[in-house]
């Protein structure tokens, strides 16, 4: 609970902040675009820095949240929550027993949850797997659709951030998915 505030005053004071004043600073700029192109532009290149600035406080406040039933409950209850709000059924196996470290846990959760959202938004897919195999050095989860295939990391935010998560936490994110084949997402992430 101590942490989930810390998390708020964080958001509040520090990133909802920097994006109010960024949004004051664009309609100043707006504001000066006629009578003052050069003026104007200069203000859009200091909101531009400030963006980066935010998106980067973002992105590291991003880093230390969970879900709650991950947080208090594990990976597997976290799993079978995704697989019961699936359109389709979800099997899951492989689930390791002992918890592993808070972000391998996450990145695991994330990988599931849009590669199950995926598959049911843009593949049309009727059922799915969730398979993960640990050893000392290594979680590989893999999760597998009977959807129309297609899938690119490129295209899209969702696979491509997905790719940056697991990577940042040393991993690599694989994907297979011909068209008309279905679709493997595979995350191989160091046990830590």
């Amino acid at each position: 609970m101590a942490e989930r505030r810390r998390l708020e005053r964080n958001l509040h004071d520090g990133a909802q902040q920097r994006l109010v004043t960024l949004a004051v600073h664009l309609r100043m700029a707006q504001e000066r675009l006629r009578e003052d192109p050069a003026a104007a532009e200069a203000m859009l290149a200091t909101v531009g820095e400030d963006l980066k600035l935010a998106l980067a406080e973002l992105r590291e406040l991003a880093r230390g949240l969970h879900p709650a039933v991950l947080s208090d409950r594990g990976l597997e209850p976290a799993l079978h929550s995704l697989a019961n709000r699936a359109p389709f059924p979800v099997e899951i196996s492989g689930v390791p027993p002992l918890r592993l470290d808070e972000g391998v846990e996450a990145a695991v959760y994330y990988v599931v949850s849009e590669s199950l959202t995926n598959a049911a938004k843009h593949a049309d897919a009727s059922e799915a797997r969730v398979a993960i195999s640990t050893t000392n050095e290594e979680v590989v989860v893999e999760i597998s659709d009977n959807g129309s295939g297609g899938a690119t990391i490129d295209r899209g935010s969702g696979l491509r951030g997905l790719a940056d998560r697991i990577e940042a936490l040393g991993g690599r994110l694989d994907l297979k998915s011909p068209p008309a084949g279905g679709t493997v997402v595979r995350a191989a992430l160091p046990v830590r």
